[in-house]
């Protein structure tokens, strides 16, 4: 849950409301198979609630969070204390203290542009045969409502603040991304994507938080609860959010 240059995030809110996210990546783990003695990177860590979850499976082993948003490091770092070492990094300028066994990654990658240089960066910090698992959202992901929030953009009182701004996701497809693996160094690829449609508990909270972070940037502070509401009365109720993730499952060479 790595935020992109140029922003950051509310820690506290997002560790409160990522319900959503947060079982997202206990579905991952339960494919993923550990012994109890390896060392992991959660990369993105976000607030540190899967971070804990990766410490509980690996009591014998080690756990790195990275994740870019100081305040999600700082969150992150309060709630693990010793159990984890949390460290603020660009995940395409990622630098561990050692190779890694196993790198996880939960609603991380779309935040990375570039992504032959985000799975080089990973590659170089796992071991031979170190194994990959990630999610993140894929070609699709919540269309409708990027739609409306665009359009909402483009109305004559937000206008002007969206002027040169660039949208900082990369909803990647299953084929493309096999292929940028296997560029990196990876091998045994699997990637598919997976419709996951979501009714958040708190629709307002949840997208101000998550879905319209990166929009609200470039706002003022005054017109930021506005624009959500805009979007929101675009959407309409219920709020159904049309996630599309993106699965990959790959073992370093």
């Amino acid at each position: 849950m790595s935020a992109p240059a140029g922003g950051d995030w509310d820690a506290a809110t997002y560790d409160r409301i990522s319900d959503v996210q947060f079982g997202w990546a206990l579905e991952q783990l339960e494919r993923l198979a550990l012994r109890g003695d390896e060392v992991v990177l959660d990369a993105g860590c976000g607030s540190g609630r899967v971070t804990s979850e990766l410490a509980e499976r690996v009591p014998r082993g080690r756990v790195y969070g990275v994740d870019a948003a100081p305040s999600m490091v700082e969150h992150a770092q309060r709630a693990l204390r010793t159990r984890a070492t949390v460290l603020c990094q660009d995940l395409v300028e990622l630098s561990l203290p050692e190779p890694v066994d196993v790198v996880f990654s939960n609603a991380t990658f779309h935040w990375v542009r570039d992504h032959d240089a985000l799975f080089a960066a990973l590659a170089r910090s796992m071991k031979p045969a170190a194994r990959l698992m990630a999610q993140c959202g894929g070609r699709g992901n919540i269309d409708a409502f990027r739609a409306a929030a665009d359009s909402v953009a483009g109305e004559e009182r937000f206008q002007s603040y969206f002027e040169g701004w660039q949208r900082p996701w990369n909803y990647a497809g299953a084929e493309e991304t096999a292929e940028r693996l296997e560029r990196a160094g990876f091998t045994e690829v699997s990637c598919w994507l997976e419709p996951k449609p979501t009714t958040p508990p708190e629709p307002r909270a949840f997208v101000q938080t998550v879905c319209l972070v990166r929009h609200l940037d470039p706002l003022p502070e005054g017109l930021r609860a506005p624009f959500t509401d805009r979007v929101l009365a675009r959407v309409g109720e219920p709020l159904v959010l049309g996630y599309v993730r993106l699965n990959i499952a790959a073992v370093r060479t």
